[in-house]
């Protein structure tokens, strides 16, 4: 990752706290710093190096709250429970990866990426993941979703009340049209992959009032999202349509949106008196592109390590 400026508003906070000892729900200032993660499928491992850097230093407790979209929900939900070295065995083992991504799944007419495998399976048995650690988490846990119905971004902590509802939500944030089947049900709604709305999940931490923020991309700055063009984004979207001309809309709006998003944030983080206060961290130049479903393993361990 690129230096950063140590004078940055956002780092003198984390410093001040840090030194202070300071703890959530009983903070001596008036501010409230957010994490927010990226998706990205299996780019995920980038940033789930990023979370677990934060939980090894023990300054998660610097945070008010965690979002992520995505995978970044599924680094997030680590972070949170403490576990985040266990959590990188799940992009990192070709194992537990190939458990969740299964390709062949595609000619048998299933799911290629199996969710309910992922937290009934893998996190349950193979890298138990410390659900109550999480529900009972002073730092709020913010996994966003996609809402099948209005094509928005959707804050789903508070509809996470126990380990099934928990469960539920890392379904939502990462299911992919078509590639997790259909959209996951919770609380009465249905809900799509995150990162149709809102793959960089900063603008829900700005209305909910931070004041500053910790982005953690998992694509570098000359990195950009191709558009959704061709057959297969044809097939997607009529499939979206199918659920609501809104969330087919997100879906082919989505590289224009990150062209913005990605603006937006480069002029926050340079201008100092940005409120809020914005500091992004991303992979340097020259880490190897990683796709949605890789399997490269030399990849995956090279962004992981960036």
């Amino acid at each position: 990752m690129r230096a950063v400026d140590p004078t940055h508003p956002v780092l003198r906070l984390l410093d001040s706290r840090i030194a202070s000892g300071s703890r959530p729900r009983a903070r001596t200032d008036d501010c409230r710093l957010a994490l927010a993660i990226e998706g990205g499928g299996m780019r995920g491992a980038i940033t789930g190096g990023m979370a677990l850097a934060i939980d090894q230093l023990g300054i998660t407790d610097a945070f008010d709250d965690v979002y992520g979209a995505s995978a970044g929900g599924l680094n997030a939900a680590w972070l949170l429970s403490g576990a985040a070295g266990t959590g990188i065995s799940t992009w990192t083992d070709p194992e537990l990866r190939t458990a969740s991504i299964r390709r062949r799944n595609l000619l048998r007419g299933r799911p290629i990426v199996d969710s309910s495998f992922l937290t009934e399976v893998v996190y349950e048995q193979l890298a138990p993941m410390p659900f109550e650690r999480i529900l009972e988490s002073a730092v709020g846990f913010h996994p966003l979703a996609t809402d099948a119905a209005t094509g928005e971004a959707v804050d789903l902590g508070p509809l996470i009340g126990d380990r099934e509802t928990l469960k539920l939500a890392l379904r939502a944030t990462t299911a992919l049209p078509l590639l997790s089947g259909r959209p996951i049900e919770l609380a009465g709604r249905r809900f799509f992959d995150a990162g149709l709305a809102e793959s960089i999940p900063f603008r829900t931490a700005m209305t909910q009032g931070a004041t500053h923020l910790l982005v953690l991309r998992s694509r570098r700055a000359d990195e950009q999202e191709s558009a959704n063009s061709g057959r297969s984004a044809r097939w997607i979207a009529r499939y979206l349509s199918r659920h609501s001309i809104h969330v087919a809309e997100a879906f082919l709006g989505r590289a224009d949106r990150l062209i913005r998003e990605d603006d937006e944030l480069a002029r926050a983080e340079a201008d100092p008196a940005a409120s809020p206060a914005v500091l992004s961290l991303r992979p340097p130049p020259g880490t190897p592109p990683i796709s949605r479903l890789e399997q490269d393993n030399e990849r995956i361990l090279a962004g992981l390590e960036a």
